[in-house]
């Protein structure tokens, strides 16, 4: 199955200028959606994580359909403010600003093994803060997937860890 089939682009969104590609229609589709979680099964399976770290809001998604299918815990990386009880933040650069993210202070043992998902790598900004945020609590950062990759921004130079993508799209 070629999941980009599944995957729709919507011109000027959020703002005139991006290409934003919507996994919503994968999602809808449940044997692309089955489809995608099999494939990202296969590639987390291979790295033997202790947890699955999903980056907020739709590696969220994949980090607990694929938890729950691996037998695997699941921990979330939302910005900052958005997690109860006490928290590590990581504060990261992006092209306009800067970010911070949030794990929380009680989420990983040190020296677990934990691979990151999330639905799309772009800049590799977020993807790259999240590494570094792991690595602050002494996590093992095993290696990382997405659905998408857009390649024109070279988002996977910025990260020192295995990564791997399910479909790529050079716009």
């Amino acid at each position: 199955m070629d999941l980009k089939d599944h995957i729709r682009s919507i011109p000027d969104f959020p703002k005139t200028g991006i290409l934003f590609y919507d996994i919503s229609t994968l999602l809808a589709h449940s044997d692309a959606w089955r489809v995608t979680l099999g494939r990202l099964a296969r590639i987390v399976t291979k790295y033997q994580p202790d947890l699955l770290a999903g980056i907020e809001s739709r590696g969220f998604l994949l980090s607990a359909a694929l938890g729950s299918q691996l037998g695997l815990g699941v921990i979330m990386i939302r910005k900052k403010g958005k997690l109860p009880g006490s928290t590590i933040s990581h504060e990261y650069v992006l092209e306009y600003g800067s970010d911070t993210i949030e794990i929380q202070r009680d989420a990983i043992k040190k020296g677990q093994r934990v691979f990151i998902l999330d639905d799309l790598l772009a800049t590799g900004g977020t993807m790259a803060a999240s590494v570094e945020l792991l690595h602050k609590v002494n996590a093992g950062v095993v290696g990382a997937a997405c659905i998408i990759e857009l390649n024109s921004l070279k988002g996977r130079n910025k990260l020192d860890i295995p990564f791997e993508t399910l479909v790529s799209f050079d716009t």
